[in-house]
């Protein structure tokens, strides 16, 4: 049976700064660039409020975390387990290690290793790694995101952390790139179905391919200028995991205008009309 799960992208007007990781190309290394916004809920109160509002699981943005240290992590963890709560995904949202600048690569890679620790310390049963931002038409890139991805699903594997990856960024905007990099992966690479990331025009088709072999689902619908989803095309998607017997969590994934909560409970209330 399904389940509710909620993407912390929901509620990016909510939970304080953002920390968005880029490559400075002139210095050939990472930077942090910091994105004010209000903290109204931290990130370890996160958990008790989901529970409060019936979730059963979270996929948290590499970019919410405001601190990374052990002793910070290991309170994010017992915030979880008392909780109930299952940290499903931690959504790693920056690296290209399909990528062919050998110094980028390498350092996409030590970055990812750094965030799968620290999954492995917070709880997170999974760790999303971008498959890249080369083409979707670059059969070399994708072979390169597949060897990269296998490394760090062996790093992980040791660390009790499961690696899968998403149709997000251009790399895998088909569901073709998608099912092949979870063939080369024979089991050890996973994947999430994202409803708002293929193009609008091959979307459904794109996503009834992708969804059968997903563990994670972001449920996106459109929006509009009112914030309220467009149920046409969302409940067409919706009805592809009633279909497919889908039983793992549909992460809600707020994206529009005003109050953010009262933006999620519109899409909850679609998606629980659907897969009731």
């Amino acid at each position: 049976m399904s389940y509710l799960s909620m993407n912390t992208w929901s509620l990016h007007r909510h939970l304080g700064p953002l920390r968005w990781t880029y490559w400075d190309a002139a210095a050939q290394t990472h930077g942090v660039h910091i994105d004010p916004q209000p903290e109204l809920t931290t990130l370890l109160e996160l958990p008790g409020v989901l529970a409060e509002k019936g979730f059963g699981a979270v996929d948290v943005c590499h970019f919410n975390f405001p601190r990374t240290d052990t002793d910070y992590l290991l309170q994010l963890r017992q915030a979880f387990e008392q909780s109930k709560i299952a940290f499903h995904t931690l959504l790693l949202d920056y690296g290209d290690i399909s990528s062919a600048d050998e110094v980028r690569s390498k350092a996409d890679m030590s970055l990812a290793k750094e965030w799968i620790d620290i999954a492995s310390q917070a709880g997170a049963e999974r760790i999303r790694i971008v498959a890249g931002e080369s083409p979707s038409t670059d059969a070399a890139a994708l072979e390169r995101a597949g060897q990269q991805l296998l490394e760090l699903a062996a790093y992980a594997k040791e660390r009790n952390v499961r690696v899968i990856t998403e149709n997000f960024k251009p790399l895998t905007l088909t569901a073709a790139n998608c099912l092949a990099l979870a063939d080369k992966g024979a089991g050890e690479i996973g994947m999430i179905g994202d409803f708002g990331n293929f193009e609008r025009s091959i979307r459904h088709e794109e996503l009834a391919a992708l969804l059968p072999i997903c563990e994670n689902v972001h449920a996106k619908p459109e929006f509009n200028a009112d914030g309220i989803p467009e149920e046409v095309e969302f409940g067409r998607n919706l009805r592809i995991l009633a279909d497919i017997q889908y039983k793992g969590p549909i992460a809600l994934v707020y994206d529009g205008p005003g109050d953010m909560w009262e933006g999620v409970e519109r899409v909850r209330a679609v998606v629980e009309r659907y897969l009731a």
